[in-house]
């Protein structure tokens, strides 16, 4: 009886943490460069000193999914995106690099490029600063020049060029805050000359909501059925009782 029990547990409870993530997934759909997160259920071992018959749940989000989203147009010049694989590489305030693909830019108080959640862009020799007034053009290879009132479309001056990187997926781990960073122990992120970017776009979410909707429900009808378990452990329980006590 108490294997019953035990199965519709932690059946139901990775079931919901399950749903926790698929919902994440959902109420991320219109994020912008948003990566979904992939969900699965593990089988293991239950240790203790009892004989290793029994196996426990566990939900399990390993990985994301790093296909790309669908691009929408903006017609804002300091918007772009990622064509194909590869990042922008963002300062944190530890100093440390994280890589997003979100690409709405935008020029702070101090000048720096960053973007709209105000994490500052590096480039290939730091942090970009703008020249006060300037308005900016982005080349396709990630090259950021300033142009001032007057100046021509070929006469800006160069602030820099966007770091583009594009590690193996294999040792990229999505933060709390949505941005990704290099595993523990592997080597920084280099610079890849390959990546390309499109200007006047920006990327959505890749979550599929007819896929998150499904996962949903099969979720929902998952737990439900861990819960009859329950219910059922608990019924036959009652039956046991009434049967020892007739006796």
């Amino acid at each position: 009886m108490d294997r019953m029990i035990y199965i519709g547990m932690v059946g139901a409870k990775q079931a919901m943490e399950q749903q926790a993530s698929v919902a994440n997934n959902m109420a991320n759909v219109s994020t912008n460069g948003f990566r979904a997160q992939i969900n699965q259920y593990l089988a293991a071992p239950v240790l203790g000193n009892e004989l290793p018959t029994r196996t426990m749940v566990m939900a399990s989000t390993p990985a994301a999914d790093l296909r790309s989203g669908p691009l929408v147009p903006t017609g804002r010049a300091m918007d772009v995106a990622v064509r194909g694989d590869g990042w922008l590489t963002v300062k944190m305030p530890d100093g440390s690099e994280a890589f997003t693909r979100v690409g709405n830019l935008q020029v702070g108080a101090d000048g720096q490029l960053q973007t709209m959640d105000a994490r500052p862009l590096v480039g290939d020799a730091g942090t970009l600063v703008v020249p006060p007034g300037s308005a900016l053009t982005i080349t396709n290879d990630g090259l950021v020049s300033a142009l001032a009132a007057g100046d021509s479309a070929t006469g800006g001056a160069e602030v820099g060029r966007l770091k583009l990187v594009n590690p193996p997926a294999a040792d990229l781990v999505r933060g709390e805050d949505g941005l990704f960073r290099m595993r523990p122990g592997a080597a920084a992120a280099p610079v890849d000359p390959n990546v390309r970017l499109r200007t006047g776009v920006l990327e959505g979410s890749n979550v599929n909501p007819v896929e998150a909707m499904v996962a949903m429900i099969s979720n929902a009808r998952r737990f439900e059925m861990q819960m009859k378990t329950l219910q059922t452990a608990e019924s036959n329980d009652q039956q046991a009782n009434k049967l020892l006590s007739s006796s």
